[in-house]
């Protein structure tokens, strides 16, 4: 779920790519609070700042003058694969024999494992435990003149998600993996020309930057100062683009997988009201990513939409939190009713999805104590019942309350008067698009990508797209 910015001008940008960076990083904060980084190429050397922590909170003015160059790369991260260290933040930065090289990386590799343990057996020694070290060492045992060679012939072993940047001497390089898990897209700023690359788009608005178009799965770009060179690799399946983007991760003033999230989600909503009405009083959302569903959800149905629930925005997103006992404080200190627009009324709380189950039944709580009369949820997507391996870090199958519960199961035992999801074809049907192309294996089961066993939590292979045999 990294939030990824990249840009590449020309030497007369002078200091300003870092700070571009920086501003590119701080509208993408929402992709990673756990630690963030900056690299700049000035011509002669890489330049680096890291920390863990959010993006103002470690670069300050005189940091951001100490990263000089029209070239940079920063990242924002999360953690999927490797532990929350200042070792693991990102960029990398290693020194090779085509010069210095500096990765960033959005994703989760599914066969990182077995490719680090043959690399350690052949005697490389790992500084991190990232997966997306793995790249630069398979990168270093196969130089090339043009470094984008070199990537391209790592990124043919490498299996999984990622969105990449790599930072070189001879340009700034972007990847997407051949199914397009993860979105890349590209933009170009106004007045300097240069090249921009980012996670999402609302990472261009702040800069001044139009969207020129994604990467398309499978694509590698090489942008030199600001001119941009296309490649692709050699295999490239259907498209397999994270349907749970749209759903939770991407702000909502994005445009990812050619559709603008807002009114994805409001989409969602709407189909929601006609699926599974119930007689209410008012549509509450559970803030933020449930608020444009909500709106849907209200219009189609025709109830009043009202923020009964104000959401504390120095409280990170609690699911994605380690630690049972900080996901239950941080419920507690995030959201706090309204109580003048929940008292006495019958209440649909609008979410995006239900995990542990945890955190709804806790907002359940925190409406009823409120004075709510009725408490209904509607969930704008299908049960999350499978964990996902491709850059999402939900729990074990174990852990997801609706991998052994039903609906009414997980209705008692949230608190809530009733419960309703949103379909898997309903949810597909907001996207557009061909159906296929989407990645819905939290809901379905259904795998696009086999995970090596070494990668797996339960140590097995997982099927390629079998929603009969899930293989969990």
């Amino acid at each position: 779920m990294c939030g990824i910015f990249g840009i590449d001008g020309d030497p007369g940008m002078e200091e300003a790519a870092a700070k571009m960076a920086y501003l590119g990083l701080y509208a993408l904060q929402h992709r990673g609070q756990e630690s963030t980084g900056i690299v700049s190429w000035d011509g002669s050397q890489l330049h680096l700042k890291r920390g863990m922590g959010e993006v103002a909170d470690i670069f300050k003015q005189e940091d951001l003058a100490r990263l000089p160059g029209y070239r940079a790369a920063g990242h924002t991260r999360y953690s999927t694969a490797g532990s929350s260290a200042v070792t693991n933040a990102q960029p990398i930065v290693v020194k090779t024999s085509m010069g210095p090289l500096a990765i960033i990386h959005n994703g989760n590799l599914v066969n990182d494992r077995r490719l680090r343990s043959d690399l350690e057996a052949d005697g490389s020694i790992f500084q991190t435990t990232s997966d997306t070290e793995v790249i630069l060492h398979l990168m270093a045992r196969n130089p090339r003149a043009d470094v984008v060679e070199s990537l391209m012939t790592a990124l043919a072993r490498v299996q999984g998600a990622y969105s990449l940047l790599l930072v070189s001497s001879q340009g700034l390089i972007a990847a997407r993996d051949p199914n397009g898990f993860r979105p890349l897209a590209i933009g170009r700023q106004e007045g300097t020309g240069a090249a921009c690359f980012a996670s999402e788009t609302c990472a261009f608005d702040l800069l001044g930057a139009v969207l020129e178009r994604e990467l398309e799965p499978g694509e590698v770009v090489v942008s030199r100062g600001g001119e941009l060179e296309s490649y692709r690799l050699p295999v490239v399946p259907e498209p397999s683009r994270c349907a749970f983007e749209h759903v939770y991760f991407a702000r909502p003033d994005s445009n990812i997988f050619g559709r603008e999230v807002a009114a994805a989600r409001k989409m969602m909503g709407a189909a929601l009201a006609r699926s599974a009405p119930v007689p209410a009083d008012v549509v509450v959302p559970v803030p933020d990513s449930g608020v444009f569903a909500a709106l849907g959800y209200a219009r189609e149905s025709g109830l009043p939409f009202e923020f009964g629930l104000i959401r504390n925005h120095y409280v990170g997103r609690t699911f994605i939190q380690p630690g049972q006992s900080i996901r239950d404080f941080s419920v507690k200190v995030k959201l706090n009713p309204v109580r003048g627009l929940i008292e006495g009324r019958r209440v649909i709380l609008l979410d995006d999805s239900i995990v542990r189950g945890t955190t709804s039944r806790k907002i359940v709580r925190i409406v009823r104590e409120a004075g709510a009369r009725e408490v209904h949820m509607r969930i704008s997507s299908p049960p999350t019942a499978y964990p996902c391996h491709y850059g999402i870090n939900t729990p074990r199958r174990e852990e997801l309350i609706a991998s052994a519960h039903d609906v009414e199961a997980i209705c008692e035992h949230i608190g809530a008067d009733s419960l309703a999801y949103l379909s898997l074809d309903e949810v597909l049907s907001s996207l557009g698009g061909a159906k296929e192309s989407y990645c819905a294996a939290c809901w379905s089961g259904s795998y696009p990508l086999r995970v090596d066993a070494r990668n797996s939590a339960q140590q097995e292979l997982f099927p390629i797209r079998s929603a009969d045999d899930p293989g969990l």
